[in-house]
């Protein structure tokens, strides 16, 4: 029998390099998975050097192969006897392992695009995670607020600190020749240059973090006039192939679709909602335009209005559970007023109809849910990685919108079932764009044109900014652009589901809630948990298509 100091020696050299030590037999409890999980999340950031995240080629080397022990314990795991909830959770950590993987065989974000390296945000996702791949370290302004303590503006010059040694890596790493990619990251480093310019102004009464805010404006600088001066080289496709897309709908994203089927889908959308915006303007030919919110004292009372109004909506209707915290969220993000016009895309709908965009606003209600109720999964508990929630997060926030619809939101307002067309009209161009350019058909400016002449009425301008940042988004994050529509697609498959199983004891609010409880996960894994058939979920019981293109 080999001494206790014996076992603990390889495991400790294994750790010592990056690999995942050797599981000593075939694991068959959940805690062994719930051990794996957390071994996993702090092995899947990247090693720091010197407080800097590395991205080197030799540390993403030596990630990616330690990254196979990782899987192999996975497998070793035996979660067939478990209860689904459980089984589910085991699918959530594979889909994040493939994640990485697909990562470093595909995508390979900190070598291709440029976008991965910008670190300062001064807007707040309505995601559990920041959308798209981005190095480790993003420093998120909107939750400081100015002016500052001397203690918090020193934590945030420590934050900012590590910025220029990053992109000064970056110009070593960045050996990529995927052209759109390279074109529309020199645009977003651009951006962080002038965040960090307006950041500066409210530094400059703490030296130490105007001085920080300094050196990362001048590295942001640096590397754009490199970019910049690489442009020229750049010819390449930016999309990851049709084969690379099915992959990882089906292994990371744990959608039961292939690139042509959703294609296909996304054209029907298009088409569904093109046709019956033209038989709701039909029907409502008699009725006055809706006119946009047209000065901030209206802003401020509609907006206001709009949330009191959906809520006792939502309560009346008996559509979910309401809790305190509800309404707060939605007041907190209906946002200011602006003179600029022409409008861009959402601020179009939004102003026309303050009640209706709450109904996307779907997502702060699960952004509370997170902070009030975490979930009693570790697992589950908060953002999972590769942005793979979001088949569920922009699926029900998009279904929302014509659930509510049909539910009568919009029934004292017929000119608003106007505008639920135009935006699924718009997420279903958008989601075609994302499935062209991948499949390396179309260029992002080509993309951009379609979803723009697509777009009913003209709001998605292409000399707006909307358009061109969904696009460069979907882009770098394949699949983003499909899920609302996917997403949408699979809460109408599971709402039916839920009703056939349940007869007259069905109820929305019955529906919502449990799909509420099941947290924020592949929306297949959530279908799995509320009907305990997991046929849609691939490599559980779903067999993917094959010669279907």
């Amino acid at each position: 029998m080999r001494s206790l100091q014996a076992l603990r020696i390889p495991v400790l050299l294994a750790l010592a390099v990056g690999i995942a030590p050797p599981a000593p037999g075939r694991a068959t409890t959940y805690d062994d998975l719930l051990s794996l999980f957390q071994d996993w999340r702090s092995f899947q950031k990247p090693k720091l050097a010197g407080g800097v995240p590395d991205y080197t080629p030799a540390a993403m080397a030596a990630q990616r192969r330690a990254l196979a022990g990782y899987r192999k314990r996975l497998a070793a795991i035996d979660s067939a006897g478990w209860p689904v909830p459980q089984k589910v959770d085991y699918q959530v950590v594979r889909s994040e392992m493939n994640g990485l993987d697909f990562d470093h065989r595909v995508l390979q974000p900190w070598a291709r695009n440029p976008a991965f390296y910008v670190t300062v945000v001064a807007d707040e996702s309505d995601q559990p995670a920041r959308e798209g791949p981005f190095a480790y370290g993003t420093v998120e302004l909107f939750r400081w607020r100015f002016p500052l303590r001397e203690t918090q503006a020193d934590e945030l010059a420590a934050r900012l600190a590590p910025i220029p040694a990053l992109l000064r890596q970056a110009r070593g790493n960045l050996t990529g020749n995927a052209r759109d990619l390279w074109r529309l990251g020199i645009h977003a480093q651009e951006q962080q240059r002038n965040v960090l310019a307006q950041l500066r102004d409210q530094a400059a009464p703490h030296p130490a973090l105007a001085a920080a805010v300094a050196r990362a404006q001048e590295a942001t600088d640096e590397l754009v006039r490199w970019l910049k001066a690489q442009a020229a080289s750049k010819e390449g496709p930016s999309g990851v192939g049709i084969e690379n897309y099915d992959w990882y709908l089906a292994n990371v994203q744990l959608l039961p679709y292939t690139w042509a089927g959703e294609l296909t889908l996304a054209q029907r959308e298009l088409a569904r909602a093109t046709a019956a915006l033209a038989l709701e303007e039909h029907r409502n030919r008699g009725l006055p335009p809706q006119a946009p919110v047209a000065s901030a004292e209206e802003h401020q009372r509609r907006f206001s209005d709009g949330v009191t109004e959906y809520m006792a909506f939502l309560a009346q209707r008996d559509v979910l559970t309401i809790q305190p915290d509800m309404d707060a969220a939605l007041r907190a993000r209906v946002g200011q007023y602006t003179e600029t016009r022409p409008l861009e895309f959402f601020t179009e709908v939004d102003y026309r109809d303050p009640v209706l965009m709450r109904t996307h606003g779907y997502h702060w209600f699960d952004l509370a849910r997170m902070q009030r109720q975490p979930h009693p999964s570790p697992i589950r508990r908060g953002a999972l990685l590769y942005n793979i929630f979001y088949s569920r997060t922009e699926g029900l926030a998009t279904a929302m919108e014509e659930l509510m619809m049909q539910a009568g939101l919009c029934d004292t307002r017929p000119r608003s079932r106007e505008l639920v067309y135009i935006l699924l009209a718009q997420r279903a161009a958008r989601a075609i764009g994302d499935l062209r350019m991948h499949a390396n058909q179309w260029s992002i400016e080509q993309a951009a044109r379609f979803a723009s002449s697509n777009t009913p009425r003209g709001w998605l301008r292409l000399d707006g900014q909307t358009v061109w940042f969904e696009q460069h988004l979907y882009l770098q994050q394949p699949g983003y652009g499909t899920s609302y529509v996917l997403g949408k697609l699979e809460v109408d498959q599971l709402i039916a589901a839920r009703q056939r199983a349940l007869g007259g004891d069905f109820t929305l609010r019955r529906f919502m809630d449990e799909l509420d409880a099941a947290g924020l996960v592949p929306i297949s894994l959530v279908r799995w948990e509320l009907t305990g058939e997991g046929d849609r979920v691939p490599g559980v019981g779903f067999a993917q298509p094959r010669n279907n293109r």
